[in-house]
C-alpha cells in the first residue's frame, strides 16, 4: 500500500494546491466514496474528527452541506457546491466554510476544487486542484494544516477502500 503515488504540490504563482493520490480499487468505488454523504461520512474529516452531512444532493447544481466534529463535539461547516458532474470521471465544486444554516464564511477562504478521476491498472488515480483566489488565500490555509488534514483523510479513504473491498 505504501507504493501508491501521492504528490502534493503547491504553486504560489497560480493560487493552487494539486493532489495526486493512487487509490488501490476500480473507479466506480472510489467515484463512490467521494460522492455518496454515507460514504463521505467515514473518511472526510482528519481523525480524531467525524464527519456529519446535514443535507447532500451530488448532482450539477446540487450541494453538500457538513460539518467536521471535533471530539468535544465543536461543529466546523463547509458548504460544497456541485457544478460540471460527469459521473466516474470528473466533477468540479465551489467550496467554503460556512455556518450550522448553510451562510457562507466570507473571512475564511473559498476554493474552486477540479477533481478526476482516471484509471491506472487495477487502480485509480484521482487528481485534484484547488485554485484559492490570491496567494494570500492559499498561504492562510495551509498554515490552517491543509497538507496534513489532506493527508491524514487520505489514508482513511485508503483504510475505508480496503474494507468495503472485502
Amino acid at each position: 500500500m505504501n507504493n501508491l503515488q501521492f504528490d502534493f504540490l503547491v504553486n504560489k504563482e497560480n493560487n493552487t494546491l494539486t493532489v495526486v493520490r493512487e487509490f488501490a480499487a476500480g473507479r466506480q468505488l472510489v467515484w463512490d466514496c467521494h460522492t455518496k454523504s454515507e460514504l463521505l461520512e467515514q473518511w472526510f474529516a482528519p481523525k480524531p474528527f467525524t464527519a456529519k452531512t446535514k443535507s447532500m444532493n451530488f448532482d450539477n447544481g446540487g450541494h453538500w452541506h457538513y460539518a467536521m466534529v471535533d471530539q468535544d463535539g465543536t461543529e466546523y461547516w463547509g458548504y460544497t457546491s456541485y457544478n460540471n458532474v460527469k459521473p466516474i470521471d470528473y466533477y468540479e465544486t465551489s467550496d467554503a466554510f460556512s455556518n450550522e444554516a448553510g451562510e457562507i464564511n466570507k473571512e475564511l477562504p473559498a476554493a474552486i476544487w477540479e477533481v478526476s478521476f482516471t484509471d491506472k491498472g487495477e487502480n485509480t488515480l484521482v487528481t485534484t486542484i484547488v485554485k484559492y483566489n490570491s496567494l494570500a488565500d492559499l498561504e492562510k490555509i495551509l498554515e490552517m494544516g491543509m497538507k496534513e488534514g489532506l493527508t491524514a483523510t487520505l489514508q482513511q479513504l485508503d483504510e475505508l477502500i480496503q474494507s468495503l473491498k472485502k
